[in-house]
């Protein structure tokens, strides 16, 4: 059995597109890219209003939850810190 005409297809694509950057250079090259990037930029959509908000209140609780994790380790390390370099005791915490 020989090749299906999906993989025949896509070797042809492959070096067809090798083969148009070589004819293009390097302005059409350059040029070919800012088509491309305007063409995925239409695809861009924009959040509603709500969507906007429930982002950002996900974003802002997601870090208000690392924060008190970091304090929380950080708090912790400087006790233990503390107890096994200067000899001062763990309890009480301040």
């Amino acid at each position: 059995m020989g090749d299906t005409p999906a993989r025949t297809s896509g070797a042809k694509s492959r070096r067809s597109t090798a083969e148009e950057q070589k004819k293009r250079g390097l302005f059409g090259s350059i040029l070919q890219f800012f088509r491309e990037v305007v063409a995925e930029l239409k695809k861009v959509v924009t959040p509603t209003r709500r969507e906007l908000v429930n982002y950002t209140l996900v974003v802002l609780g997601f870090v208000i939850v690392m924060m008190l994790l970091v304090t929380g380790l950080d708090f912790i390390f400087g006790k233990l810190a503390g107890f096994v370099f200067a000899g001062s005791p763990l309890w009480p915490l301040w």
